[in-house]
């Protein structure tokens, strides 16, 4: 879906090695950034609700059990007399309450040692234990019956945030939009809102519905999946948005998109999935490409939407809005608008990447260790330029010449859905390659390699 002339990949992947230009009609392209956001303005009187555009017990304490069958307890022992005691001397409750307090702190102060240790100072908003050591939600707010938009955006947009981040050295000369993860503080959005700044460590703002605005981190990015996690300790305070799953939607069912177009803050547009599944290329030679199993849908997105919720009927995320097709081929920078078909990442990509960057920093995708020419697009399978050495590919017998026409049964049309194909699945996954070779065909089983991105 991108116009642009193909490049060879560095991480021999299943990645792009482009003879020649592409015969796409239609491009894609990261939503570019909208205006910097105003300052917040003075409180007032609470602004009117938004109308649609559309008509894990813990332990109890122990308590003992019954002695088993055919035994008793055993009998207290006889009490032994014991002389009275004289007074306690007047000077041991203050001493004992002095040994307590000193303990006590020890206490507090061994406390915090051991849970600084468990943190990375050099990566605030890291966490160890990654998704399962922070508070998300999964359960749906909404019931199928009150499922209106109106329902949905009054429990979206409380979670839904604005990005402000450095552009071309100016502080918040790009904006995008976000959504709360947990209750941790941590912020997902798209890598390219946040690429420039990251790269400058350049400032990045949250901004929340009330224009409340929170200084972020950045914890990690992977340039691969076009995501990004921010952390922001104020953002703690704020409500998680509900992660649903992406491979529950239907085709025509109704979703609503959420974020900040043009700036203009807790935007809310409505629409229908209008396919699933769809592979999408974004980027340009200035940028990183990203290739997504995307949903696709007419929900209006537009520049500034970017990073911000795709949602379900039951007000539940299913995917992260990242890109607009454009019959211009407009880039990040461009202007270009909504025409009807914008694509969202899969709920449960952003959760796989975000498990991996909230642990480690950083994100790994698959890899097979063969390039692969984009360009082509003539519908009969992904043509392998390269095969490298010593590489999942090579020790299953992948050749250069190979066609690749399915991944897993599942048809592959060109070399970009080859690439989403792979990209779709994990390291260390086996998959099975319907492979043309001279006219025959073979299967060929390959384990997922990785590499970072």
């Amino acid at each position: 879906m991108n116009d642009d002339e193909g490049r060879v990949a560095d991480d021999a992947t299943g990645e792009p090695d482009r003879p020649g230009d592409r015969a796409d009609t239609e491009a894609t392209a990261p939503l570019s950034f909208g205006r910097p956001p105003a300052p917040p303005a003075p409180p007032g009187p609470p602004s009117p609700s938004w109308v649609p555009p559309t008509t894990q017990p813990p332990p109890g304490r122990w308590t003992g059990y019954p002695p088993p069958p055919g035994t008793q307890p055993m009998p207290a022992a006889p009490a032994r007399h014991v002389a009275p005691t004289g007074r306690v001397p007047g000077w041991v409750w203050p001493a004992v309450t002095v040994l307590a307090l000193v303990i006590g702190l020890l206490g507090g102060g061994l406390g915090s040692v051991v849970y600084e240790g468990l943190t990375s100072n050099d990566n605030p908003g890291a966490v160890s234990n990654g998704l399962d050591g922070v508070d998300t939600v999964s359960l749906p707010p909404l019931t199928k019956a009150d499922g209106s938009v109106e329902a949905v955006a009054q429990e979206l947009l409380p979670s839904t945030v604005q990005i402000s981040a450095e552009y071309n050295g100016q502080k918040g000369g790009a904006t995008g939009s976000g959504f709360v993860l947990d209750r941790q503080g941590h912020v997902i959005t798209n890598n390219h809102v946040v690429a420039e700044a990251a790269s400058d460590d350049g400032p990045i703002e949250i901004v929340d519905q009330d224009g409340n605005r929170y200084e972020a981190t950045l914890v990690g990015r992977s340039p691969v999946y076009d995501l990004a996690v921010l952390y922001a300790p104020g953002v703690k305070s704020l409500k998680p948005a509900s992660l649903g799953a992406s491979q529950a939607l239907r085709v025509g069912e109704g979703v609503v998109a959420f974020g900040s177009p043009l700036g203009l803050s807790s935007t809310v547009t409505a629409g229908i999935v209008s396919a699933l599944h769809r592979p999408v290329t974004t980027g340009d030679s200035a940028n990183d490409s990203s290739y997504i199993n995307a949903v696709q849908t007419d929900a209006a997105i537009n520049p500034g939407n970017s990073g911000g919720p795709l949602v379900n009927l039951r007000a539940q995320v299913v995917g992260v809005n990242s890109a607009i097709a454009t019959t211009g081929g407009s880039s990040a920078g461009g202007e270009a608008g909504n025409i009807g078909v914008g694509f969202a990442i899969p709920i449960e990509q952003v959760k796989i990447t975000a498990d991996q960057i909230l642990r480690t920093g950083e994100a790994r995708y698959p890899v097979i260790g063969a390039k692969v020419q984009t360009g082509q697009d003539n519908g009969t399978g992904a043509a392998i330029s390269e095969v490298v050495d010593g590489t999942p590919a090579d020790k299953s017998g992948l050749q250069k010449g190979d066609v690749v026409t399915a991944v897993n049964g599942q048809r592959v049309s060109d070399g970009i859905a080859l690439i989403v194909a792979i990209r779709a699945h994990q390291p260390g996954e086996t998959l099975t390659f319907t492979v043309d070779r001279g006219g025959s065909q073979r299967t060929i089983r390959i384990t997922l390699d990785s590499e970072v991105g």
